[in-house]
Parts: C-alpha cells; structure tokens; sequence
C-alpha cells in the first residue's frame, strides 16, 4: 500500500552547526574519507568544579603510528558560567588520564592514570589545582576512585579487597571449584574446566574464572588525608553507584544479591545503605525488579533512584523521604508514570525542588527536570542534536556537557542553570572539519500498515546534482533496542563522500519513541520491523527521484547485520551488503554467545521451548534466496554475535556462487566499529566503501 511521506530539511540542524561553530564553505570540496578518523578528537568525562571555576575533562586523540588511542584530562577556566581563555591540557602528555573527580572544596582533582611503580594498571591520583600546586600525589589507603563525603573529611570507594596478583594466582578459577573430573597435574594443565554458563564475555579476550573465585568489590572507607581504610561490607556481589547522605554519616549503594545465579532472569538490583562508622549494612528496596541510580537531595531528606520492574517493563524515576537513620520513610512516589520516555540518572536540583537527568527522545538526546512533586517535566535544552556527560556546578548557576549533532562530533558546551545561555567551550575538531564537505541530515517520516509512524533521515552524496542518478545505502543500527539520531556517524559521512545516498532509520524496536515502541518487535523480528525499512526506501525514493532504484544497498552491524542478511534472503530489493558481527542462525547464536537472555526474553523462551519460532527467524533459513553480492565482516574474538555465524552465511554464499568476502579482525571483540584498534577500525571503514562503490557507485 503507498506510505504517506512527510519530509522537512531540519531546520535545528543549521542552528546546531552555526552554534557549534561550523561554518559551511565553498572550499569544501570533498567528502569524509576513513583516514579522517586518525584526527577525530573525542571530549568526554566533563566534571565541574563545584564551585563552578573549572571545568575538567578528557580529550582522547589517535596516535596512527603506535595504532593506539591516548586519553588526557584537559581544563577549562570559567568565570560567571563563561568560557575565560582557551582550555589547556592539565595531566602530564607522555600518561594516560581519565575520570577525573573533584574534592568538595573544588582545591583537589583525582584522576585515574597507569603511573608511578605500577603502570601497568590503572591506579588513583590526586592533583592539587590551587597554589601552590605541585606533583600529582597518591593517598594513602585510596586504591580506586574516591566518592568525597560532602564535609570533604572521608573518602569512600570501592575495590576488590582480596583479590590477588601473584603468579600463583594467575590460573586461579581456571579449573571449576565444583567440577567432578579430576586433574592430574595442577602445575602442567593450562586448560580450563568450565561449569559456570559464563565463562565468556564480550570485550575480554581470555576466557573469565569460575565467578566464586572472583572477588567482589566491597566498600572501602578511608580519611581524606589517608590512612588504614576500613571496609564496611562484606556482601556476597559487586557493590557500586556509592552516594553518601548529606551529612557525611551515612553511604547509599547498590547490589544483585542474585548476580552469580545464572538462571536468575529477573531484574533483582537493589539499594543498600550503610554508616560510616559501624554496622551492618540495610537493603532499603524489595519491590519486583530493579532499583538503581541513587541521588541525595541538597539537604539530605529525599532519595531519588531508577526502577525497572522487570524486563521489557519501563524505566521510572522515584523519590522517597527519608528517615533519621537514612531508611526510606513511607512509599516511594513514581515522578515519570505519565511520561513515556526514559530517565537516564538522576541528579537533583540545587535547590531540592527538581531532578534532573538525560533521555533520549527521537533521535535526539537532552536534559530534562521533573519537579519534586512530579507535576511537570521540562526539557532544559533543545535542538537536533544529542546532549552527553552532564555535570553542574554545586549552587545549580553552571551545567556543563558534551554536544553532538549530524555533522559535529562532540564539543564542550557550558550552559546556564536553568538552560538559557549555552556557550561553546571547545573546537577541537575544526581545523580539520574545514576541509571536509559534510552533508546535513534531511528529516523523513513515514507511515506503515498499522498506523505507526517511523522517524529517519537521508544523507545526500559529497556534490550532490539534480538529475544524475545516484545509488543508496540503507544504514541499520544494533540493538534491536537502539537508535539513529542526531550524532556524528562517520560511516554515513564517508558513504556520501563516495557518492551514495545515505538512509538510516529508528524503526519499531528503537528505542525513544515510548516503551510499547521499543517492544514492539517481540517474536517478530525480521517479520515486523522489515516493512518499516522497506516503506523508508520507498520513501527516499519518493523524495528523491534521482537515486537509482537498481543500486540500492544495505548494511548493518549487530542486529543490523542481522536485519542486513534477513532483508536481502526474504526481499529482492537491495543490490549489495555489507553484514557486519550479524547473525544467520539463532539455534547455533545461542550456543556460543555471551547473552542468551536476549532471545529467551524477546523470543518468549530458549531454542528448544520455541523451536520453530528460533529457525522461522533465521535469516540462514532464506539463504538460497540471497542474491546480492555480501562482504560479511567480523572479529575473532566477539563472544556477543561470534564469528560462526558470519562463517555460516560466508560458506552459504560461496557455495551458491554470490560474490562474497569474509574479513576477519584479529584481537576485536563486538565492538570493533566503536573501540576497535584505529588501524583496524579504519580498515573497515575503508572495505565497506570499497564495497559499495565497486557494486553501487562505479556500475
């Protein structure tokens, strides 16, 4: 049936970029190119003094020759919430340093650095950011990132008191402590005997000990100054998201009691608190599913967390009094039950009347508030473009964040407390940016057969002409549980620098667009959401006359390689691939993965209790159907999609006769395109152009 289409060039897009200091010109005369990720500098981790006089935070650059990314922390001077000179770099150039944590009194930083006897490891810094200054300096008993009570006289954080570095303990964990085989010889066997379901992870390359000869990380408390710390739990899981109670006596935390117990599939996270000085530490949380994210109001009476009830269910943001002890002090009242979006962590105003936190909303991200009596949500910042790393300074008058847009990547903005002054603090990225042709994103909205509407947008080619014929990529995003929007992506941009339209979309599945939205897809994927891709090359199609309806193609990477192999086995209508870390087959999926909850959730049980919906869902149940030539890429060491299913559907190809490349990363796990060696990730980015203008761009 046709698709009604509405299109609209996003007019908050040439705002976005005239803010971020990105003037277009006609000296631009070529597109991004993937060597162009070797000058990308990334701003992250911002961190506000206190007193809202300096702003800390990390800017990563890529150092080509080593094939390595080096992180720093970076300073900037404010005075009145405004940008005073130029920010400059504040940790030593030849050391890498992040996380950086400001003391109550806004005199000290701590950073996390590889420095000193051990730099192999990460260890805890202090640096003194008054006169005199001096030496970064380390304090005794501190062994991880501080949390600073707010009377700036202890410092709590949390570490794995136990556990060991000897080389007698490099195997530990390595032989099950419940296996029933026995090992002949301890010292000679270097294999391993699992009987933990998770002996892998995605992001580690070796494979993890039993879980009960892990230590768990326990809460540490210690004076500013130093000294002997003292631990002040002993539980039986992780302990993090560490808050202390406004008057420096008490320490909120969070725990999964039921974290080892693999067949646990509920949301169990909870909320503890524990004093300072003596005592056992109190679960204050017991209602079905789970409680995160806490936040002290200024003046110590009210907590503020995140609950999910349960898998699937949505994200809510609560506050509860509390009482003298630090106890919760009746029912916690729901703030966001009419709000169908998602709270990201809360932070609570200066003046305790509101909270505030991050959600993405569309393709867009930004800083909302909900009063305390939650009777009115506010968006705080506005524009195409996504919000990140918020911090304020403690009177609530300075925010400081990161800000990305379609053609921008992250720069620092700081902003007045109540949103209405933002000011850009870096340009890193413009010097470089200058001579680079970046086409803004156009807006498109479609309709699909039950009435829903989905969001996308469409990225003209580098030197775009009306009347010539172009090709078309059709971009999917991971997740299925994620989203496109309003962020810098560079693979769209080196894309249209090759010539090509680029579509990327949020269908049902995304995330953004209401809970009911984001689940809409269980037990159907592929079978529903395939039309909402379809309808939106219709729709490209039907705002642009000039791309080629023959020379369309697809990519995807992770549910979007998934959706890539599925939409080119059960459609006709794309004339290449590139699949990257996807998915052919969910039986063998299941077996080797690192996440098998994501189908016993989203496909209503395992393999063997939904037989055939897991092989109906296969994309490598269509494969003789597949016709367009595929590069199929993956790493060696992804434990989230392994590299089995990207070898089935290569063997599959190539026994068929379709053009097909395998390319396997060394040393990369899943996230490869994001993390991945630079020299590797730009590989990648130089192969899938390749692809495309070899079948797409140059027939």
């Amino acid at each position: 049936m046709p698709h009604r289409l509405v299109v609209r060039t996003t007019a908050l897009l040439v705002v976005a970029c005239l803010a971020l200091g990105v003037a277009p010109s006609a000296a631009q005369n070529r597109g991004l190119l993937p060597t162009d990720y070797y000058s990308e500098v990334g701003v992250a981790e911002v961190a506000i003094a206190p007193d809202g006089a300096l702003l800390a935070f990390t800017v990563t650059t890529v150092d080509e020759d080593d094939n390595r990314r080096h992180r720093e922390i970076w300073m900037q001077v404010l005075r009145g919430g405004r940008p005073a000179g130029e920010p400059f770099r504040f940790t030593d150039p030849t050391r890498e340093a992040s996380a950086p944590r400001w003391s109550p009194d806004s005199r000290v930083l701590s950073f996390q650095s590889r420095r000193g006897d051990n730099d192999t490891a990460d260890s805890t810094w202090f640096a003194r950011v008054t006169f005199p200054g001096g030496e970064a300096y380390q304090i005794e008993g501190v062994d991880d990132a501080p949390v600073w009570s707010p009377d700036g006289a202890w410092i709590a954080y949390t570490t794995r008191p136990d556990a060991g570095t000897d080389d007698d303990t490099e195997r530990d964990g390595w032989i099950a402590p419940d296996a029933i085989t026995n090992t002949l010889d301890v010292e000679r066997f270097d294999g391993r005997v699992i009987t933990s379901m998770r002996y892998k992870r995605d992001g580690t390359l070796t494979l993890r000990p039993h879980p009960s000869t892990v230590a768990k990380r326990q809460l540490l408390v210690v004076p500013a100054e130093g000294g002997e710390p003292v631990q002040r739990t002993e539980m039986t899981f992780n302990v993090g998201d560490l808050v202390w109670s406004a008057d420096s006596e008490r320490i909120y935390f969070t725990g999964d009691e039921l974290e080892d117990d693999e067949r646990n599939d509920e949301l169990t996270t909870d909320i503890y608190v524990v004093s300072r000085e003596a005592g056992d530490p109190q679960k204050l949380t017991s209602n079905p599913g789970s409680e995160s994210a806490p936040a002290i109001s200024p003046d110590g009476s009210r907590l503020a967390f995140l609950q999910t009830r349960a898998r699937g269910e949505e994200t809510d943001l609560r506050i509860v009094d509390l009482a003298a002890n630090g106890t919760f002090r009746g029912i916690p009242r729901n703030l966001t039950s009419d709000w169908d979006q998602t709270p990201g962590t809360p932070s609570w105003a200066a003046n305790g009347t509101a909270v505030r936190f991050l959600a993405g909303v569309g393709g867009d991200r930004h800083l909302f508030e909900v009063t305390a009596t939650g009777d009115l949500i506010r968006q705080l910042t506005t524009g195409a473009r996504q919000v990140g790393s918020m911090s304020t300074s403690k009177d609530g008058l300075v925010l400081a964040y990161t800000v990305t847009d379609a053609v921008t990547p992250a720069e620092i903005f700081v902003n007045r407390g109540d949103g209405s002054l933002q000011q850009r603090v870096t340009a890193f990225n413009d010097e470089w940016l200058a001579d680079v042709n970046l086409q803004p994103a156009e807006r498109l909205t479609w309709t699909v057969t039950d009435g829903t509407e989905i969001e996308g947008w469409l990225v003209k080619p580098v030197g775009y002409q009306a009347g010539q014929p172009y090709p078309m990529i059709l971009k999917i995003h991971g997740g299925p549980h994620g989203a496109y929007g309003n962020t810098f992506f560079r693979t769209f941009h080196v894309l249209s620098g090759a010539g090509a339209f680029v579509l990327y979309t949020n269908p049902r599945g995304s995330t953004g667009y209401g809970n009911a939205f984001t689940y809409a897809t269980r037990e159907g994927w592929g079978e529903i959401d395939a039309e909402d891709y379809l309808a939106g090359v219709d729709a490209a199609l039907e705002r642009y006359p000039d791309i080629d309806p023959a020379r369309v193609g697809v990519s995807g990477g992770s549910y979007g390689g998934y959706m890539t192999n599925w939409l080119t086995a059960t459609t006709n209508r794309f004339a290449a691939a590139v699949t990257s870390r996807s998915i052919t087959n969910w039986e063998s999926w299941y077996g080797s993965t690192d996440v098998q909850a994501l189908t016993e959730f989203e496909f209503g049980g395992a393999p063997w209790e939904q037989r055939e919906l897991y092989r109906r869902l296969s994309p490598i149940s269509y494969v003789e159907n597949v016709t367009a030539p595929t590069l199929i890429i993956h790493g060696e060491n992804d434990y989230r999609t392994p590299i089995g299913d990207g070898e089935q559907w290569f063997m599959a190809l190539v026994k068929r006769g379709i053009p097909t490349e395998l390319v396997r990363y060394p040393r990369s796990s899943h996230g490869l395109s994001r993390t991945g060696e630079p020299w590797l990730l730009v590989d990648r980015l130089e192969r899938i152009r390749s692809w495309f203008t070899h079948w797409l761009v140059e027939p």
